[in-house]
């Protein structure tokens, strides 16, 4: 910091403004990417000492790498170095719970459904591997850490948002978009401490999270599914694995019902394998077999979301959330990243018109623009974000054979599954992006 009470974040020129994103994880990378490249002067705030995520997989939709691209070419780019697509044409839902022997749980008679692959289009990768990607694109000094965000005032006399981190520092920047996750300060301060749409809460499942090497995978479960992208299906439990890491590793995931409180303030816990096999100790010869292949040690991680109490509004003024500071969701659908990209899509889309608007009528308007971008981008996202939550809440159910709808009918369940993938896919990104600028235009006439 300087000497001066307040620090500027960056140096003002003549085609910009100043936007802090809190939180340099995926989607505040993203954000704060598509921002730079259309000249808008942007400073992430994180409040860890460095950038991290966890070694898991996460996957991106043919929708989403259109809106990658569109973001930034770049992002596209790194997304293809580092992912890969399911070789198998559809993906697969399996039995994993009845199979008794080896071989029957191979069998297509343990198949309870498939559904095509094509219209999702998925490419994976590793979170971290397109952290680090994302990373070397933003320019030296625009990612400020251990900066935890303690307070923020968009209000009085003041022109700019000023911004209090806990180490006492303070900036004044033009505009905050909070992609400070889960658990997100900004999320608090927009809809107020008192409101329970500021809280994450516990969505009753947990998961059991690794990486096994893609040789002790196909030993486990066979040549065809260990290769694979695959959900395996049973009572309370569902697990999803799929190749990562150019198909050296099968990442996967078990997902367990649970369903008393989380009592930890923390939402990860220490977890043995011994733990997660009690879980599915009745299950199939091939589940046991990959559950053994699993670390000895284990975390585990209390997955939280915003279905029970979502937020009215994702902007106020010049202050606005996106990603899982907006609308966290479990990852049954897989989306969740999506989403994200959407965001950072819709809210580049709206700055940048924002920044046209004031260099035709001067720095008077500032604040006017910036806070109908926001505006204009809550509106476009609210209803689409916020059903992805919900949805996600059920399919969860189906994998897990709870969902009063479906129970353990495997037609039933693949017409709901495809009835809410749909609704991901059949999505046109240059409508939201026309919709985004005709909404930012009318909230300013």
């Amino acid at each position: 910091m300087s000497n001066t009470q307040y620090d500027s974040v960056a140096k003002k020129t003549e085609r910009s403004f100043e936007i802090a994103v809190i939180g340099g994880g995926i989607v505040g990378l993203m954000v704060a990417i598509g921002l730079l490249k259309r000249g808008i002067e942007v400073t992430v705030f994180e409040q860890a000492q460095e950038l991290t995520e966890f070694s898991a997989g996460f996957a991106f939709t043919g929708v989403a790498r259109e809106c990658l691209e569109r973001l930034d070419p770049r992002l596209l780019e790194a997304l293809d170095r580092i992912g890969e697509v399911n070789r198998h044409p559809c993906n697969r839902y399996w039995d994993g719970f009845n199979p008794t022997t080896q071989e029957e749980a191979e069998s297509k008679d343990s198949l309870l459904f498939e559904v095509s692959a094509r219209d999702l289009d998925y490419k994976g990768c590793l979170r971290s591997h397109l952290l680090h990607e994302m990373a070397s694109m933003l320019p030296a000094g625009s990612i400020k850490l251990g900066k935890q965000l303690k307070d923020l005032q968009d209000e009085g006399s003041n022109d700019k948002v000023t911004l209090t981190f806990s180490d006492k520092s303070i900036y004044e920047v033009d505009g905050v978009i909070g992609c400070d996750g889960v658990r997100s300060r900004t999320r608090q301060l927009l809809a107020g401490l008192d409101n329970l749409s500021s809280q994450e809460h516990f969505s009753h499942k947990v998961a059991y999270r690794a990486l096994v090497p893609i040789a002790d995978a196909v030993t486990a479960l066979g040549h065809d599914k260990g290769m694979n992208q695959c959900t395996h299906m049973g009572p309370s439990v569902a697990i999803v694995s799929y190749p990562v890491a150019h198909w050296t590793f099968l990442n996967i995931a078990i997902f367990i019902h649970e369903p008393g409180e989380w009592e930890s303030e923390k939402m990860t816990a220490a977890a043995t394998r011994d733990e997660l096999s009690g879980y599915v100790s009745d299950w199939s010869p091939s589940i046991q077999n990959i559950i053994q292949r699993l670390p000895e040690n284990l975390t585990k991680w209390a997955l939280f979301d915003t279905a029970e109490y979502p937020v009215s509004t994702y902007a106020k003024g010049r202050v606005c959330i996106a990603g899982d500071a907006a609308h966290a969701t479990t990852p049954f659908l897989g989306a969740g990243a999506c989403m994200g990209v959407e965001d950072a899509l819709v809210l580049a889309t709206t700055l940048d018109l924002a920044l046209d608007h004031i260099n035709e009528e001067g720095a008077h308007s500032r604040t006017k623009a910036i806070s109908a971008a926001f505006q204009a981008y809550s509106n476009v996202r609210l209803e689409r974000s916020q059903w992805l939550v919900q949805g996600s809440r059920d399919i969860g159910d189906l994998y897990q054979w709870r969902n009063p709808k479906t129970g353990r009918d495997s037609h039933k369940c693949r017409a709901e599954l495809v009835e809410h993938q749909r609704r991901i896919w059949d999505f046109d990104a240059n409508e939201m992006v026309t919709e985004a600028g005709d909404r930012f235009l009318s909230l300013l006439s």
